[in-house]
């Protein structure tokens, strides 16, 4: 099974809730409830973040699919507390943040009266419940562990449950949660899920290749044991679909320390240029302006379907990075124009919309490898400076919310809104 549908990972779930002798009609409520909760509030399939509801079945697939492992032995009583925890581990509907909090989950299902009938009917101990998904707490460790474990203890206190076999579970649940994703789709799959939990999360383009390689060696070292047996249980294609995934952000994180050398060295250099008419009407140009382009998260490709007509157009402003000078092979893009050519969210209320004072800037979008060496703020500076020569008396944006508050004493920045929770904020300096 590759990149699914919400419908067919439900279907796919429905039939292994068969083979496991999971028929009773609870256990198909419980699914649709959470994908119509999930989707009435904004967060099924089109959401672009990480914990989205496709995410949540995901886990729940593999989850009953790798239930066969050896290492924990599960009857049919542990496996029915194991998919209605992986079912609901992320359900957090009132979320402020995309990485769901388990207090806030723990909190929802214990005061939903629908979630605790379901459970009940399955027969299951709420309880149980409960402290599997408290285990799926990340990261495991400090104190972030330690008030998991305190708040695990605590469900378990009345419960006839066995702690430490309950931990076990949990532990598997856990690895179940963060191998899912990556086993279920080729790496275009896993470079999109990569961008979508750092733009949720609000990280810097610079550190996520970096940060995934360390997820990864955290599954496969700390949690080597119980990765390894809920791998053996997979399919062999799921299988291939991780360790491929590994192998291709590890060499990705080898060529960024490699660019990073050559630029430290002084062996590559980063040459921001103004794009004329000449270079934008070459359709090698704009083929690979373009490529750089998508590698942005989807919410900041402003206006790609329309991309090669906006680059050729003489009112747009394109601005770019060169390999070691003007003719050199195109690393980053900068590019923008009149605000009124542009579709924002719909929140954004500019006052200066339709007076063709204001230019936007499109987020800055580099090859991967090249962010974090400074060279794309002299890219947008260029930018900047373009725009003032064309009499332009503001310039709008979007960014990262620590980086607009960075800017507004140099450059008398202003949020003009701000969104949560991904903080990438629509700001205004003035020129």
């Amino acid at each position: 099974m590759q990149v699914a549908s919400t419908h067919s990972l439900r279907g796919e779930i429905l039939g292994l809730l068969a083979e496991r002798g999971l028929t009773d009609g609870c256990y198909a409520e419980m699914l649709d409830f959470t994908i119509g909760i999930f989707e009435a509030g904004g967060l099924g399939a089109d959401y672009y973040g990480y914990h989205n509801v496709n995410h949540e079945l995901e886990v729940t697939y593999v989850t009953l699919l790798a239930a066969s492992q050896e290492l924990v032995p599960l009857g049919p009583e542990d496996v029915a507390h194991l998919y209605i925890a992986a079912l609901f581990h992320d359900f957090d509907p009132d979320k402020s943040v995309d990485k769901p909090h388990e207090e806030e989950v723990v909190r929802f299902i214990s005061g939903d009266p629908g979630v605790r009938r379901m459970v009940a009917a399955a027969g299951a101990d709420i309880e149980v419940v409960k402290a599997l998904i408290l285990r799926t707490t990340y990261p495991w460790e400090g104190g972030v562990r330690r008030a998991a474990e305190a708040r695990i203890a605590g469900c378990l206190s009345g419960s006839r449950a066995d702690p430490a076999r309950v931990m076990r579970m949990g532990e598997y649940l856990s690895v179940a949660d963060r191998v899912a994703g990556y086993s279920m789709g080729g790496f275009s799959k896993a470079v999109e899920m990569a961008k979508m939990n750092a733009h949720a999360l609000a990280w810097r383009p610079s550190v996520i290749v970096r940060n995934a390689v360390a997820y990864f060696e955290a599954i496969l070292d700390r949690d080597g044991e119980m990765a390894r047996a809920v791998l053996r249980a997979l399919p062999e294609r799921m299988r291939r679909n991780f360790f491929g995934t590994v192998l291709a952000f590890m060499r990705l994180r080898e060529q960024e320390v490699s660019i990073q050398a050559d630029y430290a060295y002084g062996n590559l250099r980063l040459v921001p240029t103004i794009e004329g008419a000449s270079a934008r009407s070459d359709p090698a140009f704009v083929d690979a302006a373009r490529e750089i382009y998508l590698e942005l998260p989807r919410p900041l490709q402003f206006g790609a379907s329309g991309f090669d007509e906006s680059v050729r157009d003489p009112d747009t402003i394109v601005t770019t990075l060169r390999l070691n000078g003007r003719d050199g092979a195109v690393v980053g893009v900068a590019k923008g124009g009149p605000l009124e050519r542009y579709e924002l969210r719909g929140e954004i209320r500019d006052e200066n919309r339709g007076l063709g004072n204001t230019v936007f800037l499109e987020p800055l979008a580099l090859k991967r490898g090249y962010w974090g060496l400074g060279a794309g703020s002299e890219m947008r500076h260029m930018f900047v400076m373009q725009a003032h020569s064309m009499r332009y008396r503001y310039l709008t944006s979007f960014a990262l919310r620590e980086v607009i508050e960075r800017r507004e004493g140099s450059e008398r920045a202003e949020f003009v809104a701000k969104f949560d929770p991904e903080r990438w904020d629509y700001y205004r300096i003035e020129l």
